[in-house]
């Protein structure tokens, strides 16, 4: 019994003496202040890592003096000493520097794995000093080369000879979508990224891997942040504001982000020369949420609700056309109203299941519902005539002779309420230097569409009819007795309903070659997909999509990086594109289909002591089953008939780095041809053919004050195959739009930023403050969208009068965080 009482008194000697410990937790930053994860954690024979977001928490001996190291890859290490007492928890957030030597030469870090995916990622910090008159992800955009946005009121953009409708967004791995019935970038409101809540942005333009979707250009992959402590930042200016809201719990498992923006671009639209009454009020709410149950487990909350509403009643409109020696004006009065309404609600849940360090498995739940109406009835009434060019006369700039009077009369009673419910299994596996990643998809959509549009155009009292008709109008020299119908005339109520299933595998490799670095990648998806709905025989269809990667980075002394990636793609028919232009469903259009290739090499070197990398990219992409479209302003109406086939090979280059210290900048060239061919008539330019492209995006700031900074983007596209004539041939009309060319400037000046902070006085509730003026289309070049036709009756010839974009406009910006 002595000996039993005995060995228990010193058990528990020693079970006391085991149980002492202390705690050391918190946040692991980099120096810009996001979280930095697997960060080995090390305090003699005890270790940890940091997870996802940063945290980690560690136990270590007490009453002794303990270095605890923190060491990462791609950052430099971290060395602290702590002597603490027994059950007492300290909270060290330590920031750690990138490891600059490091990232020179090794290509392990978050920055190659873009660059052997093909992708390239954009600041986000760049993106929100970066406004523009659409601020935004694609304000950005249309910098990089190969990306096309000719119209500074969209967020619409086309990839590589691509259209609107083909280029894949993702937040936090949930495909989100755009409006169906927007015709005009008037109408669009915001972009569903917002650019407060981004933490990372990537972008492919080309050669994507199989766990993106199905779709024929580009990939947006949008990352939003858990926050890491609270926070408030605003931005107002005369087009609206954003207001964002952060916060994280005391024992960070509950983390949220909420932001709120409103949008008024009246002050855009009075300056166009349609003039009238227009009320353009967009806003929206989202929010990320995050809580975690475990270590295991964690839920995440995606959720928008958006409202865009324009309100327009036009009034006059002139354009000054023509030449020095024959000026032209067309002259239009209106009478009437447009009303459009969007609303859409989006909400997802995701739930990560970390079953260890290896294995992570993901079930996303996603729901997104759209109501969109779009009510018009405006009769315009146009004389098109000769302007007084006499400086003398009293009636300078007036028409003094029509040489046609004419009315156009449209009717719209447009609906749409889609509802698109999608659950989703993803998963990934490490081993060692291989990862396995897969997903299995199931989509249901659900649109009830109505379309009535009409329109009636006369000339001279007299009606035109439309150009497909047989009875040929020849008033007022011979009497018609053909019937009256309208120029065009568009009616159909479509209930749809189409069941979608989706899954990809795929398998990549970080290895060596001899003493080279090499990276593989290979995966297939399948997209089965059934449309029915009322009226319609239920159609069912089968793609496989094959594709790969390979990237090398040879042990030379300069830093290259090769890169060729392939595939065959695919994009099933959305509704948009089952829809021809007289409104029906034709369930059995076929996916559009491309075969990609892809050669990069990207190229780092320093130029003046600073960073600089060139991104070179050729690429072919041979299209078959196309559906032929035509595209007006925004808007895109398919013949919903896969009677095309098509090509399009280009060039891109971009040079980005620090031409002023501190500052990134970048300048692009982009070459692209396009062409279809539609029944076998031969190859014609495609609607997005656009054959140059130059980008710059700068940013500067004044040695002698560097608080007050600059930026300058600039954009020049050739013009693209545009402004016929809507009905018209494509054959016959192949007419260009003059090229784009925009400049934007702004100019701020930091009141308080990390390097200037203050102590007392108003401005020390401040982590930043920033106050400065933009000039949108700072050399007020007149840009062209689309053509208005319109006919001399006399002569019988159309005139082409262009529909301008908008014109030079001032801006004052006001920007802080709290």
């Amino acid at each position: 019994m002595k000996q039993l009482t005995t060995f228990l008194l010193i058990f528990c000697v020693h079970l006391i003496g085991f149980s002492q410990s202390a705690t050391i937790k918190g946040i692991i930053l980099d120096d810009t202040q996001l979280p930095i994860a697997n960060v080995s954690i090390k305090a003699g024979e005890r270790g940890t890592t940091s997870n996802e977001n940063g945290f980690y928490e560690l136990k270590i001996d007490v009453d002794t003096e303990v270095t605890i190291e923190f060491t990462h890859i791609s950052y430099k290490r971290v060395v602290v000493k702590f002597n603490l007492k027994n059950g007492q928890e300290v909270e060290f957030n330590p920031v750690m520097n990138l490891n600059v030597e490091q990232i020179a030469t090794v290509v392990i870090n978050q920055n190659t794995r873009q660059s052997v995916d093909g992708v390239t990622s954009i600041s986000p910090e760049v993106i929100r000093t970066i406004k523009g008159a659409q601020p935004g992800v694609e304000n950005i955009l249309k910098t990089l080369p190969g990306v096309n946005i000719s119209n500074e009121l969209s967020t619409q953009y086309s990839v590589r000879g691509g259209n609107f409708d083909e280029n894949l967004v993702y937040v936090n791995e949930i495909e989100v979508y755009r409006p169906f019935l927007v015709r005009s970038g008037q109408q669009e409101g915001l972009s569903f990224v917002n650019t407060d809540l981004t933490q990372n942005v990537d972008f492919s333009a080309g050669g994507w891997q199989a766990k993106y979707g199905d779709k024929l250009s580009s990939v947006l992959d949008i990352t939003y942040r858990k926050p890491i402590k609270f926070g408030l930042s605003a931005d107002l200016s005369l087009l609206g504001g954003s207001l964002a809201a952060e916060t994280v719990s005391k024992d960070s498992k509950f983390t949220g982000i909420v932001g709120l923006r409103y949008r008024d671009n009246s002050l855009v639209l009075n300056s166009l020369e349609t003039e009238g009454i227009v009320r353009p009020v967009f806003a929206d709410a989202q929010t990320y949420l995050t809580y975690k149950f475990t270590d295991k487990f964690q839920l995440d909350f995606l959720g928008n609700i958006g409202i865009n509403k324009y309100d327009f009643q036009p009034q006059n409109r002139q354009t000054n056309f023509g030449t020095l020696e024959n000026p032209l004006a067309l002259l239009v009065f209106y009478e009437g109203q447009e009303k459009d309404e969007y609303q859409t609600y989006f909400g997802a849940l995701k739930a990560n299941y970390f079953v260890n360090d290896d294995l992570t498995l993901k079930l996303i739940g996603s729901t997104y519902h759209t109501t969109e109406e779009e009510y018009f009835d405006i009769l315009a009434q146009y004389r098109l005539g000769e302007v007084d060019s006499n400086i003398g006369s009293e009636t300078l700039g007036e028409v003094e002779f029509s040489e046609g009077i004419g009315g156009q009369l449209t009717h719209a009673r447009n609906d749409l309420d889609a509802l698109i419910t999608t659950i989703e299994h993803r998963g990934d596996y490490q081993n060692d230097e291989d990862t396995y990643e897969w997903s299995i998809k199931y989509t249901h959509e659900d649109i009830r569409d109505r379309l009535v549009e009409w329109e009636v155009i006369d000339s001279a009292g007299f009606s035109i009819n439309p150009p497909n008709l047989d009875f040929f109008n020849e008033q007022p020299y011979q009497p018609y007795q053909g019937p009256l119908v309208a120029f065009q005339n568009v009616r159909a109520t479509n209930n749809v309903q189409i069941d979608r299933f989706q899954a990809f595998a795929q398998w990549s490799r970080r290895s060596t070659l001899g003493n080279n670095e090499v990276f593989y990648n290979a995966g297939v998806r399948v997209h089965n997909w059934t449309v029915n709905g009322d009226g319609i025989e239920s159609t069912t269809q089968t793609v496989f999509s094959p594709r790969a990667q390979f990237a090398i980075k040879p042990d030379w002394e300069k830093d290259m990086l090769f890169r060729i990636a392939g595939g065959l793609y695919y994009q099933p028919p959305f509704y948009r594109e089952l829809r021809d232009s007289m409104g029906t469903v034709r369930p059995n259009v076929k996916a559009q289909q491309s075969v990609h290739i892809v050669l990069g090499n990207e190229y780092s070197f320093k130029m003046w002591d600073r960073p600089f990398k060139l991104v070179s990219e050729a690429y072919y992409k041979s299209m078959s089953d196309v559906n032929p479209y035509t595209l007006e302003n925004v808007r895109i109406r398919y013949r919903a008939n896969n009677n095309a086939k098509a090509y399009a090979y280009g060039l891109d280059l971009r040079l980005n780095g620090e031409f002023v210290p501190g500052t990134e900048s970048w300048f692009s060239f982009g070459y692209l041809k396009t062409e279809e061919n539609i029944e076998n008539r031969g190859y014609i330019s495609r609607p997005t053919d656009q054959r140059l492209k130059f980008g710059v995006l700068f940013q500067d700031y004044v040695p002698t004050i560097p608080d007050l900074k600059m930026y300058l983007n600039l954009v020049y596209n050739t013009g693209v195959p545009g402004g016929s004539p809507s009905y018209a041939d494509p054959y016959e009309y192949q007419n260009r739009l003059r090229d784009y060319k925009r400049a934007d400037l702004g100019i701020s000046y930091v009141l308080v930023d990390q390097n200037k902070t203050y102590t007392s006085g108003w401005k020390r509730k401040f982590r930043e403050l920033s106050l400065g003026f933009e000039i949108f289309n700072m050399f007020d070049v007149q840009n062209t969208i689309t053509n208005t036709w319109v006919r001399d009756v006399y002569s019988k010839r159309q005139y082409a009068i262009p529909n301008y974009l908008s014109p030079r406009v001032f801006n004052v910006r006001l920007s802080m965080k709290l």
